[in-house]
């Protein structure tokens, strides 16, 4: 029995590390490809309100789940940036198995170039420096009223508009794209005590 254990053990490493190979890093990557829970992929779509109007776009959107959950069982229509062509292709699979590729798109490319005004909804599932350092493109290319969601973590001193603790662990965060400057209250930055 321990040896059927240890070979199953080293089975699902091993799986692991296959379904993995080649998706962990890239030029330009700034983070190791960890595939969102489909129970925070729910919650994300949930807290921004997606419906059959928006556009969602996932940025570094591995197999593509967040995206297709939001064809399938929200009824939007949606946009992957992942710089790993194998992940792309991928996504465009899974897309395909679960009948949504009229309403889906997987792109190859860096989400720091990627054009996002398309986007009502922008989800992330990134780290604290990659989420910085999209602030500046999110507030400049997403239309007042779209929604940014990201599972863990916050963006710094941006104060969300809501926070869902999906359970004891795991956070979402949502924050609504301001009006410019004088036109309308929307992201502003935390007060510093």
């Amino acid at each position: 029995m321990k040896q059927v254990r240890l070979a199953l053990v080293f089975y699902v490493f091993l799986s692991g590390l296959l379904t993995t190979a080649g998706c962990r890093t890239a030029p330009g990557q700034d983070v190791r490809y960890e595939p969102t829970p489909m129970p925070v992929v729910r919650a994300m779509l949930e807290l921004a309100g997606v419906g059959p109007g928006d556009v969602v776009y996932d940025l570094g959107s591995g197999d593509g789940r967040i995206v297709i959950t939001a064809a399938k069982e929200f009824g939007a229509r949606g946009v992957g940036i992942e710089i790993l062509p194998a992940l792309v292709a991928r996504a465009r699979s899974n897309a395909r198995e679960a009948g949504v590729e009229d309403r889906v798109e997987f792109r190859s490319d860096d989400m720091y170039a990627a054009d996002l005004q398309p986007a009502t909804v922008v989800t992330l599932f990134l780290h604290p420096e990659p989420n910085l350092k999209l602030r500046p493109k999110l507030r400049s290319e997403l239309a007042p009223g779209s929604r940014v969601v990201s599972y863990i973590w916050d963006m710094d001193d941006w104060v969300p508009d809501a926070e869902h603790r999906v359970d004891r662990r795991r956070r979402v965060f949502l924050w609504r794209i301001p009006a410019p400057p004088g036109e309308a209250p929307g992201v502003q930055p935390r007060s510093r005590r």
